[in-house]
C-alpha cells in the first residue's frame, strides 16, 4: 500500500485518535502532508478539532468524579496539578485558553481543572474555542512549514516519504525527552518530599542538647 492510499484511508483517524491524547507533533506532520496534496488542511483541522474538544471534556469529567482518588493513587501528578492551579487563580480564563501552549501541563490539565471551581459549562465553552485556535495553529504551522519546504525543493510529492518520516523521528526524540525528563522530574520531587518527612523525625530522635 502507498503512501498516498495510507493517508488517505487512515491518515483522519491516526489525527483523531492522537488529538484525543494530545497529538501536537501529529497535527503539524498532518499540516505537512496537507501542503503536499496527500489530506485536506480544512479536514487536518476540523478532525484535530474534534478530537482535541472531546479527549479533554473527558478528562474534565474524570477530574471531576475522581481526581482527588486518583491524586491519592497517582501522587506524581500532584505536583503538575498544584502548578494548574496556581496559574488558573493567576490568569483564569486567559490560563483555559491557552493551556495546550503551556510545556509541561498540557495533559494534567483538564483533569486538573475538573478539580477546581470552574464550572462543566465554562469550561466546555472556553474549551470550544480554546481547542479550535490550537487546531488552526498546529495544523497551520505544519501547512506552512510543508509550503517552504516546496518552495526550496519543487515538488515535495517524491520527497514526501522522507519529509514525514524525518517529522517522525524528531517527534520520537522530543517525546521520548519529555518522558525522561517528567520521569526525572516526578522522581526528584518524591525524593525531596521522602526527605522532608524525615527531616522532623531526625530532629526529634537528636533533639539539641542544652547546659545549665
Amino acid at each position: 500500500m502507498s503512501l498516498e492510499s495510507l493517508l488517505a484511508e487512515y491518515g483522519y483517524w491516526l489525527i483523531f485518535a492522537t488529538t484525543f491524547i494530545e497529538g501536537e507533533s501529529v497535527v503539524l506532520i498532518a499540516g505537512v502532508a496537507a501542503a503536499a496534496k496527500h489530506l485536506e488542511l480544512h479536514w487536518v483541522i476540523l478532525t484535530a478539532y474534534i478530537g482535541s474538544y472531546l479527549g479533554d471534556q473527558l478528562w474534565f469529567h474524570v477530574g471531576r468524579r475522581h481526581g482527588k482518588r486518583l491524586l491519592e493513587r497517582f501522587p506524581r501528578f500532584q505536583g503538575a496539578a498544584n502548578r494548574v492551579f496556581r496559574l488558573l487563580e493567576r490568569y483564569d480564563t486567559g490560563f483555559i485558553l491557552t493551556f495546550r501552549f503551556v510545556y509541561g501541563v498540557r495533559n494534567v490539565t483538564p483533569f486538573a481543572l475538573g478539580m477546581s471551581n470552574v464550572s462543566a459549562l465554562r469550561f466546555a465553552g472556553l474549551n470550544f474555542i480554546a481547542a479550535g485556535m490550537w487546531a488552526v495553529t498546529f495544523a497551520g504551522a505544519g501547512y506552512l512549514f510543508g509550503h517552504a519546504v516546496i518552495a526550496v525543493v519543487g515538488d515535495m510529492k517524491a520527497y514526501i516519504g522522507y519529509v514525514l518520516l524525518g517529522l517522525l523521528f524528531v517527534a520520537l526524540a522530543l517525546w521520548l525527552y519529555k518522558l525522561v525528563r517528567k520521569r526525572r522530574n516526578a522522581n526528584n520531587a518524591a525524593n525531596n518530599a521522602a526527605a522532608q518527612e524525615r527531616k522532623p523525625a531526625a530532629q526529634r530522635q537528636a533533639p539539641p542538647v542544652t547546659r545549665a
